[in-house]
């Protein structure tokens, strides 16, 4: 039987904590009466900088059962550094690790069929949505763009799959030769090849507590992903330059016809456009080099991903 540990990443979830704790456990403690997991299994919780009480309640977890696990990261490093430092801090004691957020959403139910998938040959798992139902109009669209636009960029990305996920011992080996510092999971994955599967639930509602990615985060996260992994935004600023040229190179063919003709009118309109124009042209291409030199420049320097402050029942 293999030995399992959730990895459960955490920011500002004092209210929910007790609920997913309890359902964590619960299901362990099926799978392990089932048989489908060694009674070490485990639940590691991923304490990312909170400022309420997230890291008390994991404590007394920890307190009252050896089954958990509490990794407090220094400050906030962000979801994907969270996940990140749990896999890492507990490589090499585990046979498999599934990816979770604290909220629940996801649907453990179908760890079991996950575990089936596995023992099929599955080094990786995939949580997958099949269907978006619980997520606002909104939501949904610019979710489905997200993806279309990453397909088109010829980023890897799984469809309807966020963080809920099954990774084997071998796959998490690979995974961690990933070393870049602009980091992007949902990406990375689908790099590594083996053989995968895809487990599908229906998405719940967040019983408690609000969302911790609302529209700026989305917005970021999606850039993040898009620009560490495709450098089809860098090839869009030359086709943009070359088109530039070219319009600029006709106008100045309409210009010299007009002044010819004698058709030309003093006025500002006929300067301004054209400057304002290709002025603001030329800022979103400098934006764009500029977020690939920024990370570069992340990347140079090396600086820790994360920093672990403390662990409880290592």
């Amino acid at each position: 039987m293999e030995k399992l540990i959730f990895i459960v990443p955490c920011y500002n979830e004092e209210e929910v904590l007790e609920s997913t704790y309890t359902k964590l456990d619960d299901l362990l403690c099926r799978l392990i009466a089932g048989k489908e997991i060694d009674k070490e299994s485990k639940v590691c919780f991923v304490d990312d900088g909170s400022r309420d009480r997230t890291w008390s309640v994991i404590q007394d977890f920890c307190k009252k059962n050896n089954r958990v696990r509490g990794v407090k990261l220094s400050r906030n490093f962000g979801h994907q550094y969270a996940l990140l430092a749990g896999l890492e801090s507990q490589f090499g004691l585990f046979d498999v690790y599934v990816t979770v957020d604290a909220d629940l959403q996801d649907d453990i139910g179908v760890v079991s069929e996950m575990l089936l998938r596995h023992r099929e040959g599955a080094s990786i798992v995939y949580g997958v949505r099949h269907d978006r139902t619980s997520d606002s109009v909104f939501k949904r669209q610019t979710a489905e763009l997200f993806y279309r636009i990453m397909n088109k960029l010829g980023v890897k990305t799984i469809l309807n799959h966020a963080d809920f996920r099954l990774i084997d011992k071998n796959a998490l080996a690979e995974f961690l030769k990933f070393r870049e510092v602009n980091l992007f999971i949902r990406g990375i994955f689908p790099l590594i090849g083996f053989r995968t599967a895809n487990v599908y639930y229906k998405r719940k509602e967040r019983e408690l507590g609000a969302s911790k990615y609302p529209l700026k985060k989305m917005v970021s996260f999606a850039w993040e992903g898009i620009t560490s992994f495709s450098v089809k935004p860098m090839r869009l600023v030359l086709l943009l330059g070359l088109i530039t040229f070219l319009f600029s190179f006709l106008l100045i063919i309409w210009v010299s016809i007009s002044y010819i003709k004698g058709l030309v009118i003093p006025g500002w309109f006929s300067i301004m456009i054209p400057i304002a124009v290709f002025g603001g042209i030329q800022m979103i291409c400098l934006g764009i080099i500029g977020e690939y030199i920024g990370k570069m420049y992340s990347e140079i320097k090396a600086r820790p991903r994360y920093i672990i402050e403390l662990i409880e029942n290592k």
